[in-house]
């Protein structure tokens, strides 16, 4: 099976990587002409993820129409362009394992919902988890979650994915996956904060723990299952982008607790932070089932400007007391 990836950024690459270990002929394309020809002619794509030497397997390729030649594609673009370049790559009946992690904020629509109504023939899997791209791409041990409705196929796509030291994990519930993904790069937004602002490790902890809650407790009023939530594509990943700068949401949050705007900070950033776009979109989303994310309220309120980190503290440590688990 030869595999394509649609974008080049540092989490495409590692993915293309991994999808030319052994040799296995695999297609990246990026819109950056400049990255192309690097990873072509240097066979490194210094420019999203510097010092990682690429299989020559891997051709760059900045047409999407070259990815005809593919059998199945990982879609690796920033999920508010999603819909637009499957549009324009137009993959028919070809699987896509769709690997971008948010909400369309136009539309609260998950990315496997983007997808279906723009390929309505194409299959659908997603894969999540724990990955920093760098990681990946050097090797080192990592553990995901790929999810796919239809079992058969989402074994055949695991088989042909996985390595030695890039373990899938199979289920059926895609939408647990996703929501997994898209709450955690919000959550990673709330414990940057902890970090910049100095407010300790118990702040942290804390912060996990409930936010996990709030990921559970919003996953399954859109029909996620629990477990899935407490795997690698939930808790595997919230840990994971809660914990170190390498998250560029977690980088985002640490500016945010130091004092810094979120317009600067945003305008700064050669990547994209998904969870600022997330944010509005999973609020308006978790108020209209009337499910209560107090923390993903808070980031709603430090990314507009509303109120500033005491502000935010205050409100969520006065929130009545309740039972630990109760809604």
């Amino acid at each position: 099976m030869k595999l394509g990836v649609i974008g080049a950024g540092a989490w495409g690459t590692a993915l293309a990587q991994i999808a030319a270990t052994d040799g296995q002929d695999t297609l990246l394309w990026a819109r950056e002409v400049e990255v192309v020809s690097a990873i072509n002619e240097t066979h490194e794509n210094a420019l999203f993820l510097p010092g990682i030497a690429l299989s020559s397997a891997i051709i760059a390729t900045s047409d999407l129409a070259d990815l005809q030649a593919c059998d199945a594609l990982l879609v690796v673009t920033p999920a508010q362009f999603l819909g637009r370049v499957l549009a324009e790559a137009q993959p028919g009946h070809r699987p896509l394992i769709l690997c971008s992690k948010g909400i369309e904020a136009e539309t609260q629509r998950l990315m496997s919902d983007v997808a279906a109504a723009t390929c309505p023939k194409a299959p659908i899997a997603v894969l999540s988890g724990p990955t920093f791209a760098h990681e990946v791409a050097k090797g080192l041990p990592t553990a995901i979650t790929l999810a796919c409705a239809d079992d058969a196929l989402g074994r055949h796509l695991a088989q042909r994915i996985a390595q030695p030291h890039f373990r899938p994990y199979l289920s059926t519930d895609v939408v647990g996956a996703e929501i997994g993904g898209a709450v955690k790069n919000v959550l990673a937004i709330a414990c940057g904060v902890v970090e910049g602002a100095g407010l300790g490790q118990n702040a942290r902890a804390s912060l996990i723990a409930r936010g996990f809650a709030e990921m559970t407790r919003f996953g399954v009023a859109r029909g996620a299952q629990s477990e899935t939530l407490a795997g690698l594509s939930g808790l595997g990943d919230l840990v994971l982008t809660c914990s170190s700068t390498s998250s560029r949401n977690f980088s985002l949050g640490k500016g945010l607790g130091e004092g810094q705007s979120a317009a600067a900070l945003l305008a700064d950033l050669r990547t994209v932070a998904e969870g600022a776009y997330t944010a509005p979109v999973l609020q308006q989303a978790a108020h209209a089932l009337g499910v209560e994310m107090p923390i993903v309220d808070a980031v709603c309120a430090l990314l507009a400007g509303d109120m500033d980190v005491g502000g935010v503290m205050t409100a969520l440590l006065s929130r009545p007391i309740r039972g630990e688990a109760s809604v």
